[in-house]
């Protein structure tokens, strides 16, 4: 009887194919777990988390947020997003906004008349002075007599005595001697005497006043005379108290319409010399076409009523006429 077939042993080549199987097939799962573990660390793409972008590709960064990522508007207020088919959208470029320069102003071709600021003029060379006027206006054997500080208590006898002689005069007036005397002013003018700005307040020296200051003490004045003698009074001279011209204020006058008056014979009858004094000065300094400074305000004035008693016959005497300065 035939014996029974024993179970062979594995062959050695067979086991060692099994083991091989077996160790390629770890190898390959430790493969894919290590390439997943190496994707979530360097921000490679991979699957949302969030149930509500399910399918949907962010970028997990692993630096800080530039201008232009995910949710973050960029410099131009355009927020990035994934494009078509899963793929991220193509960076952008940040524009930096454009600020409008608010130093510059409008250029010359765009600005508005209505909004573009005019620019100041400015002379190309400083002021130069005017003329100072200090003769008649027709010359020849005239004479202008001009009073100062009025109008005040002589100024009616001054009237007075012109009248007599069919004399007509200038009368450079303060203002606020004019504004508490319109009555005066009135007859000044009715007389057919001219009027002269002189100041507000008659400070000195005037010519070291700041420019608004002296703005404001001329213009001023020749508003307060305007008002006092009537409206459409016109007053053609501007005087400086003590004489005090610059080119500051003669632009100032010349600006306002008026010339500035100056003269040529000064009796200093302010300073009350005495009478034959202010006489004496007048014949002696005057010239044909001469102006004459005297007053008829600014204090007590009898010494110069007293002396225009005398210089009127004889200016007649002398064969002048009386004129107004020139304008």
């Amino acid at each position: 009887m035939p014996q029974s077939a024993a179970r062979r042993p594995a062959s050695p080549n067979r086991s060692a194919r099994l083991r091989r199987r077996l160790i390629m097939g770890s190898a390959a799962v430790a493969a894919a777990l290590g390439v997943a573990a190496c994707g979530t660390a360097s921000g490679a793409l991979q699957p949302s988390a969030s149930p509500s972008a399910k399918g949907a590709i962010t970028i997990s960064p692993s630096t800080d947020p530039a201008p232009g990522a995910p949710g973050t508007p960029g410099s131009d207020g355009v927020p990035v997003t994934a494009g078509a088919g899963g793929q991220t959208a193509p960076p952008v470029t940040p524009r930096t906004p454009r600020t409008p320069d608010t130093t510059a102003g409008p250029s010359p071709s765009t600005a508005s008349p209505s909004t573009a600021a005019a620019a100041p003029a400015v002379p190309a060379t400083p002021l130069s002075a005017t003329s100072v006027i200090g003769s008649t206006a027709s010359g020849g054997r005239t004479v202008a007599l001009t009073f100062d500080d009025g109008p005040g208590p002589a100024t009616q006898q001054i009237l007075d005595l012109l009248a007599q002689y069919n004399v007509k005069a200038t009368f450079c007036e303060i203002g606020q001697n004019a504004a508490a005397n319109p009555g005066l002013v009135k007859k000044v003018l009715a007389a057919g005497h001219r009027l002269c700005d002189h100041s507000v307040h008659h400070p000195q020296p005037f010519q070291k006043l700041p420019h608004d200051k002296a703005v404001a003490e001329i213009s001023g004045a020749k508003d307060m005379i305007v008002k006092a003698a009537g409206p459409g009074t016109q007053v053609t001279w501007f005087r400086a108290p003590g004489g005090g011209f610059n080119a500051d204020n003669e632009h100032i006058a010349a600006g306002l319409g008026m010339k500035s008056l100056g003269w040529s014979v000064d009796p200093r009858d302010w300073s009350r010399p005495g009478v034959p004094a202010i006489v004496s000065t007048v014949q002696s300094q005057l010239r044909p076409g001469g102006v004459i400074l005297m007053h008829d305000g600014g204090g007590d004035r009898s010494q110069t009523v007293a002396a225009l008693k005398q210089l009127l016959p004889w200016l007649v005497a002398q064969g002048y006429t009386f004129d107004f300065p020139a304008a």
